[in-house]
Order: structure tokens, then sequence, then C-alpha cells
């Protein structure tokens, strides 16, 4: 559903972190808008490219394979201490092994005032890349709570409804129309604020 609550959500902290902050670190580059530094790319994401003319924008990644612009590790994270001004943690952090520890990195490498951006599943499908990433964990609303607990600031938004969500994970999900209609019925029904959702994106500032 383009119009979607999140849909929105993602596309507002997006353009708030590509307007406000000179540098952003892409972890895993989430944002899968560089053909060139990416196993994967989204084409209707393009609407980003003119706002990276003014930001330093740079992607991580655990291996070079895909040409990152930094080859480093979320459990450790190859930055000083207070030194980024902004990170994109897109679906990543199921395919780490420890996300305590990659939230604890994240939370030290940013400056005072920093805002990060995170993308994780809750009720989705297994997707890992065999050679690449394992698929280890799924976060529920009181996870992302519990984590984000050293930040200032916490702002979480649930990814599709009970219904929209079933659909998503059934054989009918690849059917667009289907997957909008359990969308309408979410909203309809009042399942659109379940706790069982797709996932979650959220956003946070140091």
């Amino acid at each position: 559903m383009k119009n979607s609550s999140w849909d929105i959500f993602f596309k507002d902290k997006v353009k708030k972190i590509l307007t406000e902050k000179k540098s952003v670190i892409d972890i895993g580059g989430g944002l899968r808008i560089q053909k060139d530094k990416n196993n994967r790319y989204e084409k209707n994401r393009e609407w980003m490219l003119p706002f990276l003319k003014n930001i330093d924008y740079k992607i991580l990644d655990p291996v070079p394979d895909y040409h990152p612009d930094i080859v480093g590790d979320i459990h450790n994270l190859p930055f000083g201490d207070n030194s980024q001004e902004a990170i994109f943690c897109l679906a990543v952090l199921e395919h780490v092994e420890n996300p305590i520890k990659a939230f604890k990195e994240m939370y030290r490498v940013l400056k005072p005032g920093g805002y990060c951006l995170v993308y994780v599943p809750f009720l989705y499908y297994y997707h890992a890349e065999k050679g690449y990433y394992g698929d280890y964990w799924r976060f529920t609303e009181d996870s992302l709570k519990y984590l984000s607990k050293p930040f200032s600031h916490y702002e979480l938004n649930s990814v599709r409804g009970a219904i929209e969500t079933w659909v998503k994970l059934s054989p009918l999900g690849r059917m667009r129309l289907v997957q909008a209609f359990g969308g309408w019925l979410d909203k309809i029904t009042g399942k659109s604020k379940s706790k069982q959702v797709s996932g979650y994106n959220l956003f946070l500032i140091k």
C-alpha cells in the first residue's frame, strides 16, 4: 500500500536524516539505492537519490563482495565513540548473531543528537542468504523498547496489521491487490492496531 502509515513514517524519517545530517552510515546498504554497492536494488526508492548529493553517504557491509565503502562488523563498528551523525540499519539485525551488542555499538558511535533509523521483522518468513548471512532473530515491540533504552528519543511504527501480515506470509502474498485488500480489512476491523505485525520501523535519537 503506497500511502500506508508505515510507508509515510519511513519516508518522513529518511528525508529527515538526509536533510538534517551531513553524513550517514548505511549498515548493510538497506536503502538499496546504489546498484554498484548492493546485493539488491529497489527502483521504487530512486526518489532518495537527489538527497544523496548533499550528504556524505557511505555503505558498511561485513564482506567486500558487493563493493561497500567500508568493510566492517556491526558487532564492532570501525568508528570512534560519538563520531557518527546518523545510521540506517534496515533489515539487518535479524541477520546478526548478537543484536544486543549491535544496538550498543550503534549507540556508542553516534554523536549526541545523532539519528538512527532501524527496520526489523516480527512475523516474517525465513530469509537467510547462503554464504552471506543467516536468519537468527525476530523482534517484538517489547524487545525494541528494551534495546532502545539508552536513547533519548524513541518512535516505533508497525508495518502491516494482522490480516495483511497473514496475507503476506501466505501464497497470496505475491498478489498486491489481495495484500491491499488485507490492509483494508485491517483498517475496518481494527486489526491495524494489532501486535501481530510484519515488523517495525524504529527512529531513535541519541
